[in-house]
């Protein structure tokens, strides 16, 4: 198959495209720069120049593939970000290569994140429905189960807070930078809250399969780790950095985290079990606490 790839050259794309091209697929990358354009190709991809704001570059992507991977989204958490505007550029996106596959029965698979439980403890499944006001706006899940109904072979990978591995920028870089300031690794209060993971090449390969195979509808979880407790992530950023680590109060976790307190006080398991019975999906890079383990994280 011939498959556009958008955010190609992303921590998740990249990998996706390598699958890809692994399995004997043709896949042809969107970058933004001169850099990520040469980046695909050295890869063996081709390149679409564009970007998500560039809804013509989307359409053509689309128009000319057999189907079309979606992993590309504004991540930004600082103090300054506009997600509901990300939010945005994100339905726009995906309206617009939906429309381009539109009647086709050809694949579209959507990267999206995990619904909050609902209630404490509540491991989230395939059966859990993405709500339609999160607090965090993200709307990949239901703009793209909207085109089932359109001829679209539509399904949506569910990536959980941590998707983790070598070049991750995400929550365990910024907690490990946290540490490293604060010259301490901390847990918020018996820190039982758990964050489900899953290593980038094994949710990389979760794609593939969702393109070859999901029928349109389908929702898959991407979790190797159903719940790590916080505190182990602690305990082992703190072994590596040889710093203390310590519980903290949640009024304590405000100033010591910032902005990142409400990650830290996730309590987010989930589970795979439908996606792996139905695609014979079975992870087999390392877990998040054995990938951490390796040291990649902490190389200065």
């Amino acid at each position: 198959m011939r498959v556009f790839v958008t955010g190609a050259t992303g921590f998740i794309g990249s990998a996706v495209v390598r699958d890809l091209l692994d399995a004997g697929h043709q896949a042809v990358g969107l970058a933004r720069s001169d850099a990520g354009a040469a980046s695909l190709r050295a890869a063996g991809a081709e390149v679409i120049r564009g970007s998500l704001e560039d809804l013509e570059s989307l359409r053509s992507g689309a128009a000319g593939s057999d189907g079309v991977i979606h992993t590309a989204y504004i991540h930004d958490f600082s103090e300054n970000n506009d997600a509901a505007a990300y939010a945005r550029t994100d339905r726009n996106a995906i309206e617009t290569i939906g429309e381009a596959l539109a009647g086709s029965g050809r694949p579209l698979v959507v990267a999206a994140g995990l619904p909050t439980a609902t209630t404490p403890g509540h491991i989230v499944t395939e059966h859990d429905e993405a709500p339609d006001n999160p607090p965090y706006p993200r709307v990949s899940e239901p703009v793209a189960m909207s085109l089932a109904g359109r001829g679209v072979r539509v399904s949506v990978v569910r990536q959980p807070p941590t998707v983790h591995g070598r070049g991750d920028h995400g929550f365990v870089p910024a907690l490990i930078g946290i540490a490293r300031a604060k010259g301490l690794a901390a847990y918020i209060e018996d820190g039982s809250n758990r964050w489900s993971a899953v290593h980038r090449l094994d949710a990389a390969h979760l794609f593939r399969l969702a393109l070859e195979s999901a029928p349109a509808g389908t929702r898959l979880n991407a979790i190797g780790d159903e719940g790590v407790p916080f505190r182990d992530i602690a305990g082992v950023i703190g072994k590596h950095l040889d710093v203390p680590v310590v519980s903290l109060s949640r009024e304590e976790a405000r100033a010591h985290f910032g902005l990142f307190a409400l990650f830290a006080s996730f309590d987010a398991p989930a589970s795979s079990e439908l996606t792996r019975k139905q695609f014979g999906w079975q992870p087999v890079q390392p877990g998040l606490i054995a990938d951490l383990d390796e040291g990649h994280y902490f190389d200065d």
